[in-house]
């Protein structure tokens, strides 16, 4: 594993953290998507059936179920937990995001990596990754209001995405010049997305640096 991907991974991880930290402190989920949690549940949960078929190490094993079970925790609290429930803004998370599962899935049909299950079902978790962070912009876009987790948290997600495509180009020089067009394509949509979120978040990171200084 190099760098690029560690490095990724890592900040994927981060990102996990970061909400959960949010949540739980605050018992609040106010400025989350619900629907882009779902998504990434359903992301996780069809990218790693290979767990029921093949091992490939320790560390890979548990980055996937963590990745699982955390999507599934976060879930879970914004939807069943008494309090945080209640700060869910589900009046202005409106996106429609069983549209993105349904086009998604037939990309993955007419376009898989390979004709088998396991990689159909990976192939759709690629295309799916790729956009399930529309609800969360799309509820940013809204409410404009991101306090500095929430903002923290996106911006972890769009890193850990540029981190992977450092990481493609890498593999891309030292793996015989192997091409991968599922996923580089789908990450420089994904990437492209969280464009105009990092400007506005840039800005305002150094607009609230010019208020800490001195008068």
């Amino acid at each position: 594993m190099n760098l690029f991907r560690l490095a990724g991974d890592m900040t994927h991880l981060l990102s996990i953290l970061v909400l959960f930290l949010k949540i739980h402190t605050t018992k609040s989920c106010a400025g989350i998507s619900l629907k882009t949690q779902e998504l990434y549940v359903l992301v996780f949960l069809t990218r790693y059936m290979d767990l029921i078929v093949k091992y490939y190490s320790l560390y890979n094993t548990l980055t996937k179920l963590i990745f699982i079970g955390t999507s599934f925790a976060t879930a879970w609290y914004m939807r069943y937990h008494k309090v945080v429930k209640q700060t869910y803004n589900k009046d202005q998370d409106t996106f429609r995001h069983y549209y993105l599962i349904l086009v998604c899935f037939v990309l993955a049909l007419l376009i898989p990596h390979d004709f088998t299950v396991i990689q159909v079902l990976w192939t759709f978790s690629i295309y799916l990754e790729a956009v399930a962070i529309l609800p969360q912009l799309v509820l940013l876009q809204r409410s404009r209001n991101i306090d500095n987790l929430t903002g923290n948290y996106v911006f972890l997600l769009g890193t850990y995405r540029a981190l992977y495509l450092l990481n493609w180009i890498y593999r891309f020089f030292t793996e015989l010049h192997r091409v991968r067009w599922i996923p580089w394509i789908s990450g420089l949509v994904q990437t492209a997305l969280y464009a105009d979120f990092f400007y506005y978040y840039i800005k305002s990171w150094k607009k609230d640096e010019e208020l800490k200084l001195p008068a």
